[in-house]
């Protein structure tokens, strides 16, 4: 994917329908000069709902379209007749889509799941009609409802892909190499720093028809969080990750003060990162005999499970699975909510997801004119 095609961040407004009015008709016909009222209710008006697209990996479609407006609802008529509720707009976004009130910043909405329904902005409620409020003592009321005002509300929607292992580390550390080899994604490769200037993601398949997902995103650096290269921008990205896998170039001249320094990027951006479950894997290892690996080891740290790998000679790759295989499920069984939706088997079926109904509420007596 083109860098100037990946977009993980827009600003949208989102204005929903504003509810019909009630009617407040009175039945005439031929024999029934007091036939009484029969004015129906006003059809509600259109939400803006957002739904969960597996198919998308990116905000890119909504990058140019900054209004989306939903369609009024209709007056109610004579015969008890409802008015036509408002068209809603459905906003397809990728999985792992946050929804965030500009001004505030509040979370409104949270999209993990494929068809998953999201109201983000609610039509207004339509107005009752002038049945409704018949009585013994009051058979001819000459009022309505009128419909509720719809919202306009200005969102922040922000991408944070779904993923069970993200890989960090400095720039030129062999992250996207290894992603080409353990999956199918194609990222691009060079002998230069920031090579990298999106994340990508692949599927890593193991055994059994197993497979799991793996996020590379750009190369991280001492300073980061002051804004320096490209800066914490994309470490949202690994916020939902299971397990954490650092790399660190086996040709580093301190592999254990890299490590450290990571962790502290990491923790000025989210301290909850540290929590997370983490591997170390010393890539380019091929350029290492056992008495070299065996120096650099005693230096590691003890606290973190590490790997000696090699992505051009397959070294040790499939243990690297084996490892990262068995963290992200001790991280399903700590906490298997985060990631329910990310692990999947190639061989079997999805489940279909039930779409829910959006109907409005019927509004109180007391919103009358």
């Amino acid at each position: 994917m083109a860098s100037n095609n990946f977009i993980d961040y827009v600003k949208i407004c989102c204005r929903s329908g504003r509810g019909g009015a009630g009617s407040h008709h009175m039945f005439r016909a031929k024999g029934r000069p007091m036939g009484g009222p029969d004015g129906g209710d006003g059809g509600r008006g259109g939400h803006v709902i957002l739904r969960g697209n597996k198919q998308l990996w990116t905000l890119l479609h909504l990058r140019y379209q900054k209004h989306i407006i939903a369609g009024h609802g209709e007056g109610g008529g004579e015969n008890l007749r409802s008015g036509a509720q408002g068209e809603d707009i459905i906003i397809d976004v990728p999985l792992g889509t946050i929804a965030r009130d500009a001004e505030t910043g509040e979370i409104r909405a949270e999209i993990t799941e494929d068809g998953q329904k999201i109201i983000l902005t609610p039509g207004g409620r339509g107005g009752w009609g002038n049945d409704h409020f018949k009585s013994s003592t009051n058979q001819a009321p000459t009022y309505a409802q009128p419909g509720e005002p719809g919202q306009e509300v200005w969102n922040v929607l922000e991408l944070k892909l779904l993923a069970d292992v993200g890989l960090v580390g400095f720039p030129n550390a062999g992250k996207s190499t290894l992603l080409s080899v353990v999956s199918a994604a194609t990222p691009k490769i060079a002998d230069y720093a920031f090579t990298t200037l999106v994340p990508h993601l692949g599927v890593v398949g193991y055994r059994d028809y197993q497979s799991f997902v793996m996020a590379d995103i750009p190369g991280i650096i001492e300073g980061a969080a002051e804004g320096k290269g490209l800066g914490l921008r994309f470490l949202r990205h690994i916020e939902r990750n299971a397990t954490l896998l650092f790399m660190i170039a086996a040709d580093s001249p301190d592999i254990a003060a890299e490590y450290q320094v990571l962790l502290s990027e990491l923790e000025q951006f989210n301290p909850d990162l540290l929590d997370k479950r983490r591997v170390l894997a010393i890539t380019k290892s091929d350029m290492l005999d056992e008495e070299l690996e065996a120096e650099i080891t005693a230096t590691l740290p003890a606290d973190v499970p590490h790997v000696f790998i090699s992505s051009i000679t397959q070294k040790n790759i499939q243990k690297l699975k084996d490892l990262l295989w068995q963290q992200i499920q001790d991280a399903r069984r700590d906490d298997p909510k985060p990631l329910r939706h990310s692990i999947w088997v190639q061989k079997g079926s999805h489940d279909e997801v039930d779409e829910e109904e959006f109907d409005g509420e019927e509004p109180s007596e007391d919103q009358f004119d």
